[in-house]
């Protein structure tokens, strides 16, 4: 089924297996093949099965849930062939939302990497790069060991993101 010897990676042989049996056998809510049965079946690596999931979400296929698994996505939360934004550019947006809401205020503290982690289901690498776009855009700032706080209102961009 896969071709190990060829030019295209085995992760993204499998997300178009993985793909194909959406789109064929699930319907939205329907739980996805976890990553340790993806490594039993295609017999491949942790990172591997990673990354095949995380090319469907990058797709909108699926989202991942900490702790409970990774699911097919309703009509609406984005399909396939829908050109989407990263996840972590989504996160800050949804972040930058908040922020010109007044919630936070602008000096307090931003939800913590674990928050956000359970919040949005995502990765803490997501998480930190979401932070960080918001931190070189100059919404946030960081205080070493305290955490990142939301800039104040002067010192706001005065131009929008690009999101």
């Amino acid at each position: 089924m896969l071709n190990r010897e060829g030019g295209t990676h085995l992760y993204l042989q499998i997300s178009e297996v993985l793909k194909s049996r959406i789109l064929a056998e699930l319907a939205p809510g329907d739980l996805v093949i976890s990553e340790a049965g993806i490594q039993r079946e295609f017999q491949v690596a942790r990172t591997t099965a990673r990354r095949a999931i995380r090319v469907l979400r990058n797709q909108g296929l699926v989202h991942t849930r900490q702790g409970e698994g990774t699911f097919v996505n309703t009509p609406g939360q984005g399909g396939a062939g829908e050109r989407r934004a990263p996840f972590y550019r989504h996160i800050a947006g949804e972040l930058l939302e908040k922020i010109k809401g007044g919630e936070p205020a602008p000096e307090r503290p931003m939800p913590s990497e674990v928050e956000l982690v359970r919040t949005y289901g995502a990765a803490r690498e997501t998480v930190r790069r979401a932070m960080g776009l918001l931190r070189e855009q100059g919404w946030v700032y960081s205080v070493p060991h305290r955490g990142s706080y939301v800039a104040p209102k002067e010192q706001w961009p005065t131009t929008e993101p690009n999101n």
